[in-house]
């Protein structure tokens, strides 16, 4: 039925049975007879015949979308299929929010390439409803994203809780104080993540919820330049946890102090892919093994 699928899309495309006929160098009795074969096949008319006008039926509208995603498929499947010949290696792409591309990416890349060392991993960033636009239309084979997403395509699997925490110069003033409360961020001079990510939408949230007003020095796209820029600008950030690491904190002489409001500002991680059955086994297992990342042990 490909065959017959694809000779029906260059007929649509080229609006005529002449053109298409001479297009796809087949006679056009040849070609009709292809068009009713797949119509036969399909147990339905594709093409209301208007004089030597042909308008497509509902159900030929129908099948048009379905013969070109098939089409698109198949041209991606070829696609990978010479790359993989080439080169003896398969290419993995997969979409990451701005936020997830500093925390939890990089991780879930060595582990994969750890389990599959012929793997090429690409990496599409942007925005979290860009990422859910780049799986939903499978320009990327699967997304981690800072969110947990409903959409009636795609499957949402959460891998891990995160929230924020409070970032400091060891020297910094609040840290005489017994035990800070969220109340301390009102006036402190700060150094945020730049407007537009899950993470700094929380942030805003949060000091709106506690009616704080920060002193916001710098806007940064870039959690390392901030952590380097703390102890400079005498100034506190707030990171999302899954992002630090014992040795950054200590190359920098920065401290984590435990606040409990920030500790129930959680957001969940999570990975999104297309629920369809055209996913190759290669991605399931892809997607197999990042899920068993952050499964409890």
């Amino acid at each position: 039925m490909l065959e017959e699928l694809n000779m029906f899309t260059v007929v649509v495309e080229q609006s005529s049975m002449n053109k298409a006929s001479a297009a796809l160098n087949l006679s056009q009795p040849a070609l009709s007879r292809k068009i009713a074969k797949l119509e036969q096949e399909l147990g339905t008319l594709l093409f209301r015949r208007i004089g030597k006008r042909l308008e497509l039926t509902r159900i030929g509208q129908l099948t048009y979308d379905y013969a070109v995603e098939a089409r698109q498929q198949h041209l991606r499947f070829l696609k990978l299929l010479a790359e993989y010949k080439d080169t003896g290696r398969s290419t993995f792409t997969i979409g990451a929010s701005l936020t997830t591309l500093q925390t939890s990416l990089p991780d879930l890349i060595q582990a994969l390439t750890a389990i599959s060392p012929e793997l090429d991993i690409k990496a599409i960033t942007g925005k979290t409803h860009e990422i859910v636009t780049l799986v939903r239309e499978r320009k990327a084979d699967l997304g981690i994203v800072a969110s947990s997403i409903e959409d009636p395509h795609l499957n949402c699997v959460p891998l891990f809780d995160d929230h924020l925490v409070l970032v400091l110069p060891r020297n910094h003033f609040i840290m005489e104080k017994t035990a800070p409360v969220i109340n301390d961020l009102n006036g402190m001079p700060m150094i945020l993540f730049s407007k537009g990510t899950w993470y700094r939408i929380m942030t805003d949230e949060l000091f709106e919820r506690y009616r704080l007003l920060p002193d916001v020095r710098m806007e940064i796209d870039s959690f390392e330049a901030i952590l380097r820029l703390l102890q400079t600008c005498r100034a506190a950030t707030l990171l999302p946890k899954s992002y630090l690491r014992p040795q950054m904190l200590t190359d920098n002489d920065l401290l984590v102090v435990p606040i409990r409001e920030l500790e129930q500002s959680k957001r969940t991680t999570s990975l999104i892919y297309d629920h369809s059955d055209s996913l190759s086994p290669a991605v399931r297992q892809w997607i197999d093994e990042i899920a068993s990342q952050y499964r409890p042990v």
